[in-house]
């Protein structure tokens, strides 16, 4: 009996601390949840737009679709669709598997950075490396191919709000000039837009120019040797976007610069095209597109390799400004890819709330 007493007056002793125990682990935070995952499709479109286009590039399209967790249980549920246009030499498989954005997504759903929504990022890398998403006589119409007939194919065979007011349109480099290019030529598709580090927005030296890539675009007879130069590559990429020859000169398009018997000669017929392509010049001929947007938004990293994607930001912030376009810009510390993706990254902190805000949800 006595040792029965003991025990009751050491528990008894001890039970102040006990409690103080059981009040501190009551206070600590919940093991953090994982988050429903959504999943990636893979769907092809083959193009009826861009079927035998001059520059042989394949109109059978991959095209990658997020969908959110619960989008197959719920089967009378639609959802808004934000479309993402990958940058040069990246493509839809990459923006998934190796920049990971279903988990990015997964994990913004989850934290109430965003509603559950789609996300459908087309592959328009071609064989020089990218569309720009602009129509082309070599190149076919990428343009409408990305903001027709895509669309149409995604709201036919996924479950969308299939109206403007839910379309979200934005992109990293050429992705940021092609989102920026498609909300200023495609008024009724998109209801906000935001580009990330949007290359060529004006014409530039650095872009424009590119020596010696110049020289060597001008002499190469083949895919495999541009192919050895990034600038030479672009060069022509661009070259076949926005100066196209369809059937005529190497590439099927005009580059504007011309190799003479000991320097680059410029011309100048080129050079203008490829300024009139660019959104800073496209603009004044298309307030109105962008005054029809709910958002309209970009950013970029003070610190870009891309020197000209600063400069180019500040400038079109100033002329949209003195046209009175509502917009929204930023500069950051950072350069061209470091602050995109992450927990950290643009796309997680300031692209998706954007979209909360701007998007109508079911």
């Amino acid at each position: 009996m006595t040792f029965f007493f003991d025990c009751i007056s050491a528990f008894l002793m001890r039970l102040p601390y006990f409690l103080f125990l059981l009040a501190l682990l009551w206070r600590l935070p919940a093991p953090a949840q994982t988050p429903a995952k959504g999943r990636v499709v893979v769907t092809y479109l083959d193009s009826k737009l861009l079927k035998g286009n001059p520059g042989g590039e394949n109109p059978r399209r991959r095209v990658s679709v997020y969908l959110p967790a619960g989008y197959e249980a719920s089967a009378a549920r639609r959802y808004p669709v934000l479309y993402y246009l990958h940058g040069f030499t990246w493509n839809d498989s990459l923006i998934f598997h190796a920049d990971g954005m279903a988990t990015l997504l997964d994990e913004a759903i989850a934290a109430g950075q965003i509603r559950p929504l789609l996300m459908v990022v087309p592959n328009e890398q071609t064989q020089f490396q990218g569309s720009f998403y602009a129509n082309s006589a070599t190149n076919g119409p990428w343009g409408d191919f990305t903001a027709r007939e895509l669309v149409s194919f995604i709201d036919k065979n996924y479950r969308t709000l299939a109206r403007p007011a839910s379309r979200g349109l934005a992109g990293h480099s050429m992705g940021g000039n092609g989102t920026l290019r498609l909300a200023l030529l495609y008024p009724d598709t998109y209801a906000a837009a935001y580009a990330l580090s949007p290359a060529f927005a004006a014409p530039h030296p650095e872009w424009m120019a590119a020596r010696p890539s110049q020289a060597l675009a001008s002499r190469a007879t083949s895919r495999a040797r541009l192919l050895q130069d990034f600038n030479a590559v672009r060069l022509v990429a661009c070259a076949r976007a926005f100066s196209p020859t369809p059937g005529r000169g190497t590439f099927g398009a005009a580059l504007p610069y011309s190799l003479g018997a000991d320097s680059l000669r410029h011309r100048d017929a080129v050079l203008a095209q490829w300024g009139a392509a660019s959104p800073l010049s496209l603009l004044p001929a298309h307030l109105t597109s962008l005054r029809q947007l709910r958002g309209l938004a970009f950013d970029w990293g003070e610190q870009d390799q891309f020197r000209h994607i600063p400069e180019a930001g500040r400038t079109l912030d100033t002329q949209l400004s003195a046209y009175g376009i509502p917009h929204t810009t930023e500069s950051y510390e950072g350069n061209h890819g470091n602050r995109i993706m992450g927990h950290d990254g643009r796309v997680y902190q300031k692209l998706l709330p954007f979209f909360n805000q701007r998007l109508q949800f079911e």
